[in-house]
């Protein structure tokens, strides 16, 4: 995965994902449908039929790995999406945020890893690690236009925390448009699951392929 972040805004949170992965995730969707595209047109025979459902299956997996993970800044915490599971800490929980190999969210529960927000230069992880021993003072207050992607992300996260602990919402959280599944009824603690969305885009391809394999 690559340097290159992004953050999205609107309806009051802001999304931030692997650009590099996504642009990647894209040009295989693509090849792979061009290839079903093939299949379909002049593949009649049983390995056909079954690289086609190897096809299906590649591009549940692109998409739950590379497509769907991102870290979204909700008016009520961090939403966190990892390719099989998804966590939501609201915004009284969050202790602190960094990075040392991959961006994190400290809970006096445990720490939360993001998949997607990854640390790539290996001088810099060394650098993290040795920092997150207390070799090194932290360096929030660098400048922006010389931090690294991630390290930016947590920044922006840690200032989203103080910002939202001034004015917190009161009562359950009933709308999941954008703070997601996970935060259903969430109010001051971490909430983790495995979204249906997960368990049907996974299942479908792994179910067409079984089938593939015993009716073909």
């Amino acid at each position: 995965m690559g340097d290159a972040l992004m953050a999205g805004s609107g309806g009051g949170s802001t999304t931030h994902y692997s650009t590099s992965s996504r642009v990647m995730a894209a040009v295989w969707v693509v090849i792979a449908v061009l290839l079903l595209l093939d299949l379909v047109l002049r593949g009649q025979d049983r390995l056909a039929w079954i690289a086609g459902a190897v096809l299906v299956m590649s591009i549940a997996v692109v998409y739950v790995a590379w497509l769907r993970p991102r870290v979204v800044s909700t008016e009520r915490g961090i939403r966190m999406v990892n390719p099989l599971r998804e966590t939501f800490v609201p915004w009284a929980a969050v202790r602190w945020v960094d990075v040392v190999d991959v961006l994190r969210v400290h809970t006096a529960e445990r720490v939360y890893r993001s998949w997607p927000l990854r640390e790539t230069k290996r001088a810099r992880v060394r650098e993290n690690m040795r920092r997150d021993s207390g070799y090194l003072d932290s360096d929030d207050d660098g400048d922006p236009a010389r931090m690294r992607p991630t390290d930016l992300v947590a920044r922006d996260l840690r200032r989203d925390a103080e910002r939202y602990k001034t004015r917190p919402l009161s009562g359950p959280i009933k709308d999941v448009e954008e703070e997601g599944p996970a935060a259903l009824g969430a109010r001051d603690r971490p909430q983790t699951m495995v979204p249906v969305e997960v368990i049907v885009v996974l299942g479908v391809p792994v179910l067409l392929f079984v089938a593939v394999l015993l009716l073909a």
